[in-house]
């Protein structure tokens, strides 16, 4: 194991996050501030964030929970939908507020009901975001009922996105969420314009630790965790300095009586020690060395934005995760809930 007791890095950002809406934003964003400089935020609301006015009222309301003296930044994503025009690409290009549009396909995972029900008619659309450089984020499953859900993810690489990457070969694409060794396997046959982005549940889990000895739901997510060998590919990513490969926590708000139901609602909320969460993987991998260009580094490059001016250092300390948190009125379960750490983050400065 690595021996070193504190560790400084540029500050990171997430580019990938679920802040939620009204009421979940005084918990969300504060939580959100604390450890990162910027965040990509979901636009899969209700309704969702299809056009420009929508993303400057909800950045609006974003903006209002942000910690007073904060400069952190949430990025804003469209919504793609069988409707978005390259008009409306264009518009929400020359804003200078939209960084880039998601794709979910219709059905996919929470409040997607109003996503793609057909990929291939979005060509203009993607030509558009290639000619101004915003960047496609793809939710990359399948719905299609005949496909395992275990299998939607390479599904989805076979049969849409080899395509659309040798289409539009300039087109920036993140598969977001990245869960298979068949996504990390396409991601690292393209250029430096396809990226991914890791979440910390798929690092530390797999379906075992889901399923084994009966269901745990606050590991249900979606994409859902998959076997140890792709838990394995991607922990292989992450610590590799990769450019290709960085932080998107994809942390998700659920009330505990959400998770623990017949229905389970899918999403890990990880934005209590999203850091500390990284850093126990990379210090298992002897990786710590790396953990600056998957948190803090690669991102930005990919989205051609500045690093962050502040820094943040983890420093070594057993501490133990709460097994609950506070969510307005409600309670949730947090990703690792009761679980022993063995870093913690520092405020940035």
């Amino acid at each position: 194991m690595n021996a070193m007791d504190e560790l400084t890095l540029v500050q990171p950002d997430d580019w990938h996050v679920h802040l939620r809406d009204e009421d979940a934003l005084a918990m969300t964003v504060p939580a959100a501030a604390q450890s990162f400089g910027r965040s990509v935020v979901m636009p899969n609301l209700v309704p969702p964030i299809t056009k420009l006015d929508q993303a400057r009222s909800y950045y609006q309301r974003i903006i209002k929970h942000r910690p007073v003296g904060s400069d952190w930044q949430p990025l804003m994503v469209l919504y793609l939908t069988d409707k978005t025009t390259p008009e409306d690409i264009l518009e929400a290009k020359d804003s200078g507020l939209i960084c880039g549009c998601k794709y979910y396909p219709a059905g996919a995972t929470t409040n997607s009901d109003s996503g793609v029900t057909n990929l291939r008619g979005l060509d203009d659309v993607f030509a558009a975001m290639q000619d101004v450089g915003l960047v496609l984020q793809l939710h990359g499953e399948v719905t299609d009922d005949a496909v395992d859900i275990f299998d939607r993810e390479a599904e989805f690489i076979e049969r849409y996105l080899i395509d659309i990457a040798e289409q539009f070969p300039q087109l920036k694409i993140i598969l977001e969420h990245v869960t298979t060794e068949q996504g990390i396997n396409f991601v690292r046959s393209r250029s430096a314009n396809v990226a991914a982005t890791i979440t910390p549940q798929h690092l530390l889990y797999n379906r075992n630790d889901m399923l084994v000895g009966g269901m745990r739901p606050h590991l249900f997510c979606l994409p859902i965790l998959k076997r140890d060998h792709h838990q394995r590919a991607l922990i292989d990513a992450a610590i590799s300095g990769d450019k290709q490969f960085f932080l998107g926590t994809d942390s998700a708000p659920h009330a505990r009586h959400a998770k623990e139901a017949e229905c389970c609602s899918a999403g890990c909320f990880s934005h209590h020690a999203p850091l500390e969460l990284y850093a126990e993987v990379f210090e298992r991998e002897n990786a710590l060395q790396h953990l600056e260009a998957f948190a803090s580094l690669n991102g930005p490059e990919f989205y051609q934005l500045p690093l962050n001016t502040k820094r943040v250092t983890l420093k070594r300390e057993e501490w133990t995760l709460p097994a609950t948190i506070n969510y307005g009125d409600e309670e949730l379960v947090p990703l690792a809930a009761g679980e022993a750490l063995r870093w913690r983050c520092l405020p940035a400065g």
